[in-house]
């Protein structure tokens, strides 16, 4: 089986649009949470992977949309949950709502979250040199999912995966091309991919509505 896996959308549709225009030809797509959040398109994104997507999980953007003051103290982050907050409408809304934190996927084979495992910490950035820790969590599994951190990598721990397909709509391993994974479920190997979109889109679009100009310059340097 072959999975199309991707993560952290974070409202930059134009971004999405390259992955999933790149993207061949998959049997499912996994989306790894916060679809919404940073970048201008949040309800369109919804959307897009509402569309597109077979499995979706909750990220921390979709748990924090209703109460973005929370992030006051971050202005970037801040800012993308309220324009989330203003332009979602009450279907798109319920749809971020429902969302589970935490999925498996091909014939439970592999967990699917968007952070750390553990519900105790599911905040928690799992970086690459953290992969080795995610051996507790791999019992009964061929490899597990995440995101949150932005950074693409994949690990092979014990001979299951560990994989984070990296950032579709904000990078931050200093490439700004949008990153997602194609797995092999048989295999329980993946394909890192990358590929580059206009982000100048992005600026006009952050610059039309006012949004702060940190969303988009560090999409120029991927961090």
């Amino acid at each position: 089986m072959q999975l199309g896996v991707i993560s952290d959308v974070h409202g930059n549709l134009v971004a999405l649009e390259a992955v999933l225009d790149d993207m061949p030809e998959v049997d499912a797509l996994v989306c790894l949470g916060d679809v919404i959040g940073y970048n201008p398109w949040p309800g369109e994104c919804v959307d897009r992977v509402r569309e597109a997507a077979d499995v979706v999980v909750k990220g921390n953007h979709e748990r924090m949309v209703e109460t973005p003051e929370r992030y006051r103290h971050h202005e970037t982050a801040y800012a993308g949950l309220a324009r989330a907050d203003e332009d979602l409408t009450d279907g798109q809304f319920e749809w971020v709502r429902s969302l589970p934190k935490r999925r498996t996927v091909a014939d439970d084979r592999f967990r699917v979250v968007h952070s750390h495992p553990d519900p105790e910490y599911e905040d928690a950035y799992v970086r690459p040199p953290q992969f080795p820790e995610m051996r507790p969590y791999l019992d009964d599994y061929d490899g597990l999912f995440l995101g949150h951190t932005h950074i693409q990598h994949e690990a092979t721990i014990d001979g299951r995966l560990v994989l984070n397909p990296g950032s579709v709509g904000q990078p931050r391993d200093s490439n700004p091309a949008a990153a997602y994974a194609v797995v092999d479920t048989d295999e329980a190997t993946a394909d890192l991919r990358r590929v580059e979109y206009d982000i100048d889109a992005v600026r006009e679009r952050v610059e039309e509505l006012g949004m702060p100009r940190e969303t988009w310059a560090r999409l120029v340097e991927g961090r």
